[in-house]
């Protein structure tokens, strides 16, 4: 198994001392975009946040993103979903963006926390607003980014009885 898959972990303290570069968020942004999409349409966009003022607004709209008050840098997540072929797969294909973010910052030694901003009405719409995201596109996620000041350990984990096998 990846080794990045075992070690990824939801960070929610950071040292902010320690900026992420701009290499690095080309990195995670390009790994995104890496991700698969139904029929490759690739119905999303980025925006990149360093700025501090910016990062400790993000809390006082969404009650559980106060991770980015100590991160250095946060991913939004923007779907379009006007850009697809086949309707409504949107949220599959930002989600497989996101998880490529979050595997990709491990390999790079950075942490993250993936916050879900779609489908809460109010939270799309403020952080919309806060960063200039006008309908049809959609705020999906905002994702955290920081070098870690924690060491959570392993949530995740196989449980054999959600497991059917037909063969």
């Amino acid at each position: 198994m990846n080794n990045a898959i075992k070690a990824r972990r939801s960070i929610r303290k950071f040292d902010p001392g320690v900026p992420v570069t701009t290499d690095q968020l080309k990195q995670l942004l390009e790994a995104a975009m890496l991700a698969p999409s139904a029929h490759n349409a690739r119905p999303w966009e980025f925006i990149a946040v360093t700025n501090r003022e910016m990062l400790d607004k993000i809390p006082q709209i969404h009650p559980f993103a106060k991770m980015c008050q100590t991160a250095t840098a946060a991913i939004i997540v923007v779907a379009a979903p006007q850009t697809e072929i086949s309707e409504q797969f949107f949220p599959q294909d930002c989600a497989a963006a996101v998880q490529n973010i979050l595997l990709e910052a491990v390999e790079l030694g950075l942490g993250t926390c993936w916050c879900g901003v779609y489908p809460r009405e109010r939270r799309m719409a403020d952080i919309g607003k806060l960063f200039g995201i006008a309908p049809p596109k959609i705020p999906f996620a905002i994702i955290a980014v920081g070098l870690p000041d924690e060491s959570p350990a392993q949530r995740g984990f196989y449980e054999e009885s959600k497991v059917t096998f037909i063969g």
